[in-house]
């Protein structure tokens, strides 16, 4: 299945306006808005951090076969998709980053 069509199964994001990653300090290492370009990225962290209460590598390894063919694409062009190469980096390093969720104004 591709990314557009995995992504048609994730849940909604409308109300979220970011999610912030933290580091094992609870030090903001990342932020993804819910904007053009990022939104797919949002739901998917969103949701493996419901899945698995944070972004472990186990949750990484599951993002990077919903990411599908821009996974391929994150590995022969390395900096291209940043949010695939933090999942990469963190499958490698083992380590875990926290989910905050950042909600949308009404």
């Amino acid at each position: 299945m591709s990314f557009a069509e995995t992504l048609k199964t994730l849940p909604g994001v409308s109300h979220l306006s970011a999610l912030q990653l933290l580091d094992a300090a609870g030090d903001v290492v990342a932020t993804i808005e819910n904007k053009p370009g990022q939104a797919g990225s949002l739901a998917v962290y969103n949701h493996l951090a419901q899945l698995h209460g944070a972004i472990t590598p186990d949750a990484a390894k599951q993002a990077l076969d919903i990411y599908a063919e821009h996974t391929v694409d994150a590995r022969a062009n390395p900096g291209k998709h940043p949010n695939i190469d933090r999942l990469i980096a963190l499958i490698d390093s083992g380590q875990t980053l926290r989910v905050k969720q950042v909600f949308a104004q009404p």
